[in-house]
């Protein structure tokens, strides 16, 4: 199995001198126990207990003990012998124990060194909601989403192009060939399983398999977290029709012809989003920080993978023979895809997307997203064509007290200077698909030089 990018922060967390118990969130099969599994390798005892696939090992945590013996229990419950050096308990399928929940607090004060401890659950979200005491100040999260372009091109061996995507620039000549690249990765998608799959035998037909193995167990989990038979009913719906209507916006009421009343569609939306499976992406009408939601106007539903959406939605023909992915099924799933890289900047199990509206009623103006950097709200659309014609993009910059922002496309880089038609010029960075990962680091350098042009003006 190739090596994940959140390895990184996994390994940050275990440098920590007051380190706590991590939980990793995210949706099924997006790899969080083949992460661990392959982060064990650093430490001289691994201890794996799976509360699904033996729930057994619940009664553990069940009796009041010290944590030293219940650490003891665990090693033999495990049948490994301890070896001097560090230890990682990872307990998978946490959400089947509530005690198990509350005692990850005892880890924490218990302050043993050699102990570091990682706890996951596909439906932990759904505890959420539950009476249940959650060690609030005690552990720290950590998300883990699908993989993002460059670990794609680490998984098909593509090493020294994924070097020269994360360290330096990609060469003009290499252009066509990363594009090419990302629009494959834009086909397959980032589940670990497809991956992998897919960097073994270069069989997109194959894959398919995956996909469908991936939706049913979606769709298997839903009595899991859903409280009565009507939210059944409404997110098995959203599971099978709501793929088709991926980075657009929506209303809740009727959603995709059903009659399906808009609290009903809010409450099956919000389980999904717990459970990472989509997010309902809100507008705002801010140019200032901070970005402030505007939760009456209609959400964008994004899901967590392009590749779900291209075998669900039943585009995957007119995405593999697109010569340009902006083209493909009217750009919707070029926008569903920048968007996957822009969430996956941000591990933090909060971060959310935003796109931008113009708040008046006279006018009608969107962004495709917006993204909150060293005090700025960037604008940032998913568009080809002459820079005249991105009408709303100029619209915000005008409002704007800035002058940077972004156009994804599958061009080479470039900075246009442009001028909006109330005569403000700004610098449009023409970034292209496969930079959307370095979005900051592009913007910072922009930063730099402006503010190296302002000193300059200044002397």
């Amino acid at each position: 199995m190739f090596e994940r990018n959140v390895t990184k922060d996994l390994e940050q967390w275990e440098a920590k001198k007051n380190r706590k118990p991590l939980i990793l969130r995210g949706s099924r099969q997006v790899g969080k126990t083949t992460l661990v599994e392959s982060f064990s390798e650093n430490f001289e005892n691994y201890l794996y207990l799976n509360f699904e696939k033996n729930p057994s090992a619940i009664a553990l945590f069940e009796k009041e003990q010290e944590i030293d013996d219940l650490l003891s229990e665990i090693f033999l419950f495990c049948n490994k012998e301890k070896q001097s050096g560090k230890t990682l308990l990872f307990i998978d399928e946490i959400q089947n124990s509530r005690t198990a929940i509350t005692k990850l607090r005892y880890f924490y004060e218990a302050k043993i060194p050699d102990l570091y401890v990682i706890a996951a659950g596909s439906l932990l979200e759904t505890m959420l909601n539950k009476k249940i005491s959650f060690p609030v100040g005690r552990v720290e999260y950590l998300a883990v989403r699908p993989c993002v372009f460059n670990e794609f091109l680490r998984a098909i061996g593509e090493t020294q192009l994924e070097k020269a995507l994360i360290n330096t620039r990609i060469p003009a000549a290499l252009h066509d060939k990363t594009m090419n690249l990302f629009n494959t990765f834009t086909l397959t998608g980032g589940m670990p399983e497809v991956v992998a799959d897919y960097a073994e035998n270069k069989d997109f037909v194959g894959l398919n398999k995956i996909y469908e193995s991936l939706l049913t167990s979606y769709r298997d989990d839903v009595e899991k977290y859903a409280r009565n038979e009507t939210m059944t009913q409404v997110i098995r719906y959203i599971l099978q029709a709501g793929w088709k209507f991926a980075a657009e916006r929506i209303t809740l009421g009727a959603f995709a012809g059903s009659s399906y009343k808009a609290r009903e569609m809010g409450e099956a939306f919000r389980t999904l989003e717990k459970i990472f499976v989509l997010e309902l992406c809100y507008p705002t009408t801010d140019c200032l920080i901070p970005i402030t939601k505007n939760l009456k106007r209609s959400p964008k539903l994004l899901w967590l993978d392009c590749g779900l959406v291209n075998y669900a939605a039943n585009v995957q023909k007119e995405v593999f023979g697109a010569k340009d992915i902006l083209d493909a099924w009217r750009g919707k799933i070029a926008e569903q895809v920048v968007a996957q890289e822009l969430l996956a900047i941000d591990n933090r199990v909060s971060a959310q997307r935003n796109f931008w509206v113009r708040d008046k009623n006279t006018s009608q103006a969107e962004v495709d997203f917006v993204l909150q950097y060293d005090g700025k709200i960037i604008p940032i659309e998913v568009k080809s064509g002459h820079n005249a014609k991105l009408k709303s993009l100029h619209l915000f910059m005008e409002e704007a007290p800035h002058n940077i922002a972004v156009r994804v496309w599958s061009q080479p880089f470039s900075i246009d200077e442009v001028t909006t038609q109330n005569g403000k010029t700004f610098k449009l960075i023409n970034l292209p698909f496969y930079y959307v990962g370095r979005i900051e680091e592009f913007l910072k350098l922009e930063g730099d030089k402006e503010a190296q042009n302002e000193k300059r003006r200044a002397s």
